[in-house]
This record gives structure tokens, sequence and C-alpha cells, in this order.
């Protein structure tokens, strides 16, 4: 796929994913799965959806979702894959497979790594809208602005995350996910390797010493 392939150009420090027209995502086209009830085709469907979504997970750099209108079913799964999402204040979020007699089983992975618990399982089961206050207040995304102030508000974020060395970045978050599949001891010993590789990083030597000599860091 088209992101696959981004995921092999090293060069590539930031990625956004929106959508065009009114909505960020809605999700899987009912229409076409309709169209094909045999279990091979589901299967294969929910596997190549699974794979974007590890992919996005696996990505060396930062993915921020950008998310207007509504994202449901698949698209807030999407929402909550990304590592950053940040959202128009008219954005509302939903898992709404239920109402149509089916569980939103894989988006359901990635929201109850995102939100709490019995919030995840609630709109699960409910298949109701959140609004994006409510989606920041929960921990699906990260910040919420007015919609003429979208793009500004992720280009600043992006403009921060530019300042940091590509390096670190990398590292940082393959480590970031991988420990929280892990025990609390086993998360140490992987961010502990981690950060000592870190720190013989050409970037953390040239950051320390910038710090040491009070000058910006030459990246």
């Amino acid at each position: 796929t088209e992101f696959e392939a981004l995921a092999r150009d090293t060069s590539v420090r930031v990625v956004v994913i929106g959508g065009q027209g009114k909505a960020f995502c809605p999700g899987h086209d009912l229409k076409q799965m309709k169209a094909n009830p045999t279990l091979e085709y589901y299967r294969a469907l929910f596997a190549q959806c699974t794979q974007l979504m590890m992919t996005i997970q696996r990505f060396h750099a930062p993915v921020i979702a950008r998310v207007h209108g509504i994202a449901t079913a698949a698209g807030c799964q999407l929402v909550a894959m990304c590592d950053l999402a940040v959202a128009s204040a008219d954005a509302k979020f939903a898992v709404s497979g239920i109402n149509v007699g089916l569980f939103c089983s894989t988006p359901g992975v990635a929201l109850s790594r995102n939100v709490g618990r019995k919030q995840a399982f609630e709109m699960l089961v409910t298949g109701d809208f959140i609004d994006a206050a409510t989606a920041r207040e929960r921990g699906l995304v990260n910040r919420v602005v007015a919609a003429d102030q979208l793009d500004a508000e992720i280009d600043k974020l992006i403009a921060s995350i530019l300042s940091k060395p590509a390096s670190a970045l990398a590292l940082g978050k393959d480590l970031f996910y991988r420990q929280l599949e892990t025990g609390i001891e086993a998360a140490y010993q992987l961010a502990g390797q981690t950060m000592a590789c870190n720190m013989i990083d050409a970037s953390a030597q040239e950051g320390v010493q910038a710090f040491m000599e009070k000058r910006t860091p030459k990246w």
C-alpha cells in the first residue's frame, strides 16, 4: 500500500492522516460488505485493515490524525491507532457497528487501549456518539480546536516534532508501544536498553553537549 511505501522511506519525519469531504472516516463500506457475503471475504477484509493499523503503530515516525466531521467504526479505530490526534470542535466519534448488529470487535482493540475500559465498553455496546471535548477528556484525542484553526494547530504540533532528532523519536516510539504490552519489570528492561542505545547516538551526544554549553543543538 501507499502507507507501507512511506514506511520504507526513512526521510519521512511525520505523517498526517485526514479525510476529504464532510468526514474524517465513516468506517467500512457496508454496501460493499453486504455484496460479498462470504467468510473468506470478511476475514481478508479485516486482516487487511489490521495490517494497516499495525503499519501505523510500527511506523518509524509519529502519525497524526487530523479529525473533522465524524469518525465512526473503523474510522474511530484509525484515530485510536494514530500516535496523536487533533480534532475540530465539531468532530464526533463512535463505534456504531452494534446499531446494525455488528459488534465493533477490531475497533475495540484500539479503543480499549486509548480510553478507560468501561468507557470503551459503553461506546461499543451502545454505539452512541461522543463529542470532541469528551474524546479529549477520555484520551482519544490530544487537542480540540475550532474548525478554522485545525490546520494551524497541527502545524504547531508538527513544528515541535520536527525540532527533535529523528533517531530519538524512532527509538522512543518503538519502545513506547513495546513496553505497553509487557509486565513492568520487562518494560523497565526494554526502556533501560533503549535509553542506553539512545545515549550513545550522535543526536543525544550533541543534545547533551549543547545543553551543557547553553546553545541550540545542531541536529
